[in-house]
């Protein structure tokens, strides 16, 4: 039989009802699981992404979650409290993202710092402009050079 699940908004809702029982507050492995009881059914509160069983890894952060959802009073079942257990919770992968974070952040510096350089040179005293039709014909001698080169060479 699956376990039933509730989530935040749902707790946030039953918190203050006429049908809201107990909390029990469940030591697991690497923290503290919370299950509500309404009823005749447990229900056990989850993650909001990863929909799983909400662990948290210290009592005081669950102690204040609770008192902000209106939950001031609960029961704590420590049978299984090991304080030398970790969660096996590993993220090997945020050292790669932090690298990326970081890369991303140089070069957004860099581009920041390029933009201001082009700014200040066109709000300079000489931004050495071109008009389109010295543009124009600049270009257009830069062609018949190529093509006199390209004609040479064949």
């Amino acid at each position: 039989m699956a376990t039933a699940t509730i989530d935040h908004a749902t707790l946030v809702d039953l918190a203050g009802s006429p049908g809201f029982e107990t909390t029990h507050v469940v030591a697991q492995r690497g923290g503290w699981t919370i299950s509500i009881r309404q009823g005749d059914r447990d229900r056990v509160l989850t993650a909001q992404r990863s929909r799983e069983a909400r662990v948290f890894r210290r009592m005081e952060t669950l102690v204040t979650y609770l008192r902000g959802v209106g939950i001031a009073r609960f029961e704590v079942d420590a049978a299984a409290y090991d304080p030398d257990a970790s969660s096996g919770t590993s993220r090997p992968d945020r050292a790669e993202a932090l690298r990326g974070a970081h890369g991303a952040a140089a070069h957004d510096g860099w581009f920041r710092a390029q933009v201001r350089q082009a700014i200040a040179e066109a709000d300079g005293a000489d931004p050495g402009w071109v008009d389109q039709d010295a543009a124009k014909a600049l270009w257009a001698r830069q062609r018949e050079k190529l093509k006199i080169r390209d004609e040479s060479s064949a």
